[in-house]
């Protein structure tokens, strides 16, 4: 059975040989699952598209602060004994990097507090990232395809 070579043109715009047929995709779709970014070769993304991407970051960066403020409002509530607002205080004072409100009273809860602020610390880090990569990836990507075809 004979083999057909196809040529396909890579990222570079330069052409090369590969086996078999060369199979098209509809614009926007490839066999695999569609991803949140657009790829190298692709366009750039329209202001909707970054819109809805930009809101999409924010509502994960959302859940990931109520995750991390929920972690210190029960750390607070059961380690100190603290009422929900107290422990709100707290929770929210740490996790926005002023410190603690309070004084802490029990050995736990000076352990708990320690380790949450080093757990808020990493949370910052990573909500940060979630909402700036959206704006880094279409920025890095508007050089690219100025650089690619002088255009954008």
């Amino acid at each position: 059975m004979a083999r057909k070579v196809a040529a396909r043109k890579d990222m570079t715009g330069r052409t090369s040989p590969t086996t078999g047929p060369a199979r098209q995709s509809p614009p926007g779709r490839s066999g695999r699952a569609r991803a949140f970014f657009e790829r190298l070769g692709q366009p750039l993304a329209t202001r909707r598209v970054f819109i809805t991407r930009m809101a999409l970051s924010v509502c994960v960066w959302l859940a990931i602060m109520l995750f991390g403020l929920a972690i210190g409002i029960l750390g607070y509530m059961g380690f100190e004994g603290m009422s929900l607002i107290d422990a709100y205080v707290n929770a929210a004072m740490i996790l926005s990097g002023m410190g603690p409100v309070s004084e802490l009273h029990s050995a736990a809860g000076k352990a708990f507090a320690g380790t949450y602020a080093i757990f808020c610390g990493l949370i910052i880090v990573l909500a940060t990232g979630v909402v700036l990569a959206p704006i880094i990836h279409h920025v890095l990507h508007v050089f690219h395809v100025m650089d690619d075809g002088g255009k954008s």
